[in-house]
């Protein structure tokens, strides 16, 4: 069992940064494959990015390429998800999510455990 809060959201300009953090809760973190998912108004989640249990390995949606990176530190047991040259469209409510193994898993139903959101807004 894992829980996950995330932090860091918020509202920017366009062409600015944020950082997302994911705290999580137990003893097993580095366990657990992580990922990032959005949700825009009146659309349905999607994958953003996702990192294996020891962030060897990561994997990200062609729509951030390039300006979003995924990253973990397993002794603090959080995610993080840098996020730069934001745009409009980046425009979403944010979630973590996790699942017990390896991995790099980009599917909502691949996923465990999820935390309640962070809202980032980026201004045109």
């Amino acid at each position: 069992q894992v829980q996950l809060v995330e932090s860091g959201g918020g509202l920017v300009q366009a062409g600015g940064s944020l950082r997302l953090s994911c705290a999580a809760s137990g003893r097993t973190f580095s366990s657990y494959a992580m990922g990032w998912f959005r949700q825009a108004p009146g659309k349905e989640r999607e994958f953003v990015a996702a990192v294996t249990w020891n962030g060897n390995s990561a994997y990200s949606a062609n729509s951030v390429k390039g300006r979003f990176t995924i990253s973990r530190d397993n002794a603090k047991n959080t995610v993080y998800l840098q996020m730069n040259s934001l745009k409009p469209e980046d425009t979403a409510v944010y979630y973590c999510a996790a699942r017990y193994g390896s991995g790099l898993l980009s599917r909502q139903y691949e996923y465990d455990y999820w935390g309640q959101g962070t809202q980032v807004t980026v201004s045109s």
